[in-house]
């Protein structure tokens, strides 16, 4: 008896609910953004970009001991597809995200110290990486299996004033 009463009552609440919601007249979505919004978030992206670019030519000491920067073998972002992950990655026997592959190259190869993956640092380094692979097909999956290559005319792939950092193309 206690859970029909129960039942009624929150029919007739819910009953309540919808005839005051319809009568408030329907909900809209928000417009779309406007230009000065879409203005400050692409300029948000090239400023993250720029310093995703900066770490990716060495200009954090603690990520290399040994004068290696993720752009030695990765020129451009070449090679990292970073659209291709989650994928199955043999040096660790199991699927592994792109921060990961981001710390085993600082950690390996590079001999430096791992990023913190939730990190400011961590994120410039994929902002950078995804800039220059916008536009690739996003095929997680098979560590063996590329993508086109990424084709940057000249320049880092994003607006930007000369960094005084690697070497700097012109713009």
């Amino acid at each position: 008896m206690k859970t029909t009463f129960t039942s009624r009552a929150l029919t007739a609440l819910g009953a309540v609910g919808l005839t005051a919601a319809f009568s408030l007249g329907s909900v809209q979505a928000r417009e779309p953004y406007t230009q000065a919004e879409l203005d400050k978030q692409q300029k948000a992206l090239w400023a993250v970009s720029k310093e995703g670019y900066d770490l990716w030519h060495g200009s954090k000491p603690s990520m290399s001991t040994n004068g290696l920067g993720c752009g030695n073998c990765h020129p451009d972002g070449a090679a990292a597809n970073p659209q291709t992950f989650p994928k199955f990655i043999p040096a660790f026997n199991r699927v592994a995200t792109f921060r990961e592959m981001i710390n085993w190259c600082i950690e390996n190869p590079q001999a430096g110290k791992a990023l913190d993956v939730t990190g400011p640092e961590m994120l410039a380094m994929e902002a950078y990486a995804f800039q220059l692979h916008r536009g690739k097909p996003i095929e997680p999956g098979l560590a063996a299996r590329q993508t086109s290559p990424v084709r940057v005319e000249y320049g880092k792939g994003f607006p930007s004033k000369p960094s005084m950092i690697g070497k700097d193309t012109r713009e």
